[in-house]
């Protein structure tokens, strides 16, 4: 089978509710990382076969299909068309997938894939992330298939990372310190210049304005609970933000055409779905059936990033896994960084990419829960 080669991934910096990016349009925010990867890879834009693009709660200046939107506000060529991917919060690394995909049939020699959102101009996302008013199974519970199989109880992830902190015994203590550490690697990455080679500068800000490098044990166990009787709090949960992100997928026809440096190759793509009540869970199953199709062991990946939608949501997934910590999310993760939902596998992808450069590493795997009990895994071997 054809081989897909990234050739290169930038992103925004992530900015905070009512942050440094809340007044920059959907489509600008967006366009912002394609016009840096065409400037970065010196790709002649009308090469490009497609854009695909991941997004979640496509309304308003989110709506008609704004992977079209993205490219032609970026400035490039009107012939190549945009597509618009949604599997929840996995949908930027479902677009990853398309494109390589794309490229490995043969078919397709140059795709744009990545993701945005502006959770500040369509605030219905947090509120769906959140389970709130949107919550995952309003559009559901009034289906009587829906109830005959699953009930009529409103599904939100809030409930879900409860049940997972539960089933797993992983306390409140123990998520904080996760959480600590997700703040405290993100801050030592920035310090360090880690992200800077990752970033294009958007709006003034060049940096990821969510880390909050002050929290403490103390600070996290003064917080409230969202449920009275639960143990998830605002600190253990990813942050509601804006941001995007954008790679360049090669094949091996291209790379040779047009001079191009690989930086990593796809090794895996895969999907896999879990029970939707739980909803989170589906990263455990997801990654045990791409290590074994892909004929490989939790020892042969040298690092993860897995999202940190709730620190019970990484923290199971390492337990049932045999994964350690040490090697997950080494540059902290979405409750220090943040999870634009839409954005979050392309923006993990690019964190995952630099990472494996600078520590020499081999091979990554990207995996991340999704909305509806589903999720992808993906893993690269750095060239």
């Amino acid at each position: 089978m054809p081989e897909a080669y990234i050739i290169d991934a930038v992103r925004t910096p992530i900015g905070r509710k009512k942050g440094s990016l809340a007044e920059v349009h959907p489509a600008d925010l967006g366009a912002h990382p394609i016009k840096a990867l065409v400037e970065r890879t010196g790709i002649d834009a009308n090469l490009v076969d497609d854009v695909v693009w991941g997004c979640c709660d496509t309304i308003g200046p989110q709506a008609g299909d704004i992977g079209r939107t993205v490219w032609l506000c970026a400035g490039m060529p009107q012939h190549v068309p945009g597509t618009t991917i949604d599997r929840q919060c996995g949908s930027s690394q479902q677009a990853l997938h398309f494109a390589a995909q794309g490229v490995m049939s043969g078919t397709q020699d140059l795709v744009v894939a990545g993701g945005s959102q502006a959770m500040n101009a369509i605030p219905i996302s947090a509120a769906m992330f959140a389970g709130e008013q949107y919550g995952f199974g309003d559009p559901f519970t009034g289906s009587v298939a829906w109830r005959e199989r699953y009930g009529d109880g409103l599904l939100n992830q809030i409930n879900s990372a409860e049940m997972i902190a539960a089933k797993w015994g992983i306390s409140r203590e123990e998520m904080e310190a996760f959480a600590l550490a997700s703040h405290q690697r993100a801050q030592a990455a920035t310090d360090a210049g880690w992200f800077a080679g990752e970033i294009a500068p958007l709006n003034g800000l060049a940096h990821d304005e969510t880390i909050r490098a002050s929290t403490t044990l103390e600070g996290l166990a003064s917080l409230r609970t969202v449920q009275e009787s639960g143990v998830i709090t605002a600190g253990v949960a990813s942050q509601n933000c804006d941001g995007a992100a954008a790679l360049l997928v090669a094949s091996e026809r291209a790379v040779k055409e047009h001079n191009l440096k690989p930086r990593a190759r796809v090794h895996h793509i895969s999907v896999r779905a879990d029970d939707p009540v739980w909803m989170l869970t589906a990263p455990i199953p997801a990654t045990q059936h791409a290590l074994k199709k892909a004929g490989m062991t939790v020892a042969d990946i040298d690092l993860f990033e897995c999202n940190e939608a709730f620190a019970s949501v990484p923290m199971a997934w390492m337990k049932e896994l045999g994964i350690p910590h040490e090697k997950v999310n080494v540059n902290g993760g979405a409750i220090a960084l943040g999870h634009p939902l839409g954005a979050t596998g392309a923006r993990l992808m690019t964190t995952l990419l630099n990472s494996l450069e600078r520590t020499g590493g081999r091979y990554g795997l990207q995996t991340m829960c999704e909305g509806g009990g589903q999720a992808n895994v993906t893993i690269i071997e750095r060239l």
